[in-house]
C-alpha cells in the first residue's frame, strides 16, 4: 500500500523550526500518568522513503527519476516481496549527501517506522520486523520514561557538525493520525546549508561500512 508518510511535528525550543513547520502545542501524550515510555532515536539527514508490497517512493515533492535512488530501488525491491500489503517501512534513504556528510554508516537505507494497517506499531515489535527483513534501524539515543530533564540532555549532548537532530515517541503502538501528539522532533538551527536543493545539486555519496 503507498501513502505518504505523515509530518514530524517539532518539539517546543527546536531550533530548526521554520515559519512553515507545524510545533507540538502540548507535551500531555508524554507526561500523562508521571511519563510515558519513550524512545529517543538519532534524526538522520537523508530522504524520507517508504518500502511497501509495490515498490517505493520518496516523500519529495519531486517524483521524477533521479540517479541517486538507482540503489533504493534494488534494495526495495528485495524487500517488497516479503511485505504483506498492509504494511509499510519507513525510514531514511542516506546514499547522497544533503546537508550532513555521513562517514561509515551501517547502511545506506535506516529505518525507523513499520506500519501495518495504519498504525506506528511499537518500537519494540518494529525492532524485531526490521529484524527478519534485514533492515539497519536508526541509531537509539536513549529509552526509558519521559522526562524534560533527559530532552535537554539529549539536546547537550548533540554533536551539531554531525547530528542534525532527534526524533522522540512513545514506546507503545499509535495510529497515524495520533503522530501529531505521540512523537516530535528537535532539529539543530540552520539545519539547511544551502538554498539550492540537493537534488539539483552534484551528488556526493556519503560512505558505508558495508
Amino acid at each position: 500500500m503507498s501513502k505518504k508518510y505523515g509530518r514530524t511535528y517539532h518539539l517546543p525550543g527546536s531550533p530548526g523550526a521554520t515559519s512553515d513547520d507545524k510545533i507540538l502545542k502540548s507535551l500531555s501524550a508524554f507526561e500523562q500518568d508521571g511519563g510515558v515510555d519513550v524512545v529517543a532515536t538519532e534524526k538522520m539527514d537523508g530522504e524520507n522513503t517508504t518500502i511497501y508490497d509495490g515498490g517505493t517512493h520518496a516523500r519529495s515533492v519531486d517524483g521524477r527519476y533521479h540517479p541517486s535512488r538507482d540503489r533504493m530501488k534494488a534494495f526495495a525491491a528485495g524487500i517488497s516481496p516479503m511485505l504483506a500489503a498492509n504494511e509499510r517501512i519507513v525510514g531514511e534513504y542516506l546514499y547522497a549527501k544533503h546537508s550532513i556528510a555521513y562517514d561509515g554508516l551501517p547502511h545506506f537505507f535506516m529505518g525507523f517506522a513499520w506500519i501495518k494497517d495504519e498504525v506506528i506499531q511499537s518500537w519494540d515489535d518494529t525492532m524485531q520486523r526490521f529484524s527478519e527483513l534485514g533492515i539497519v534501524p536508526v541509531p537509539v539515543l536513549w529509552r526509558g520514561k519521559f522526562d524534560i530533564r533527559q530532552i535537554d540532555a539529549l539536546v547537550s549532548g548533540l554533536d551539531l557538525e554531525q547530528q542534525e537532530g532527534f526524533v522522540v515517541r512513545v514506546m507503545d503502538a499509535f495510529h497515524e493520525d495520533q503522530m501529531v501528539t505521540s512523537m516530535g522532533k528537535y532539529v539543530r538551527e540552520g539545519h539547511v546549508q544551502t538554498e539550492t536543493h540537493w537534488m539539483h545539486q552534484e551528488i556526493i555519496p556519503n560512505t558505508f561500512k558495508m
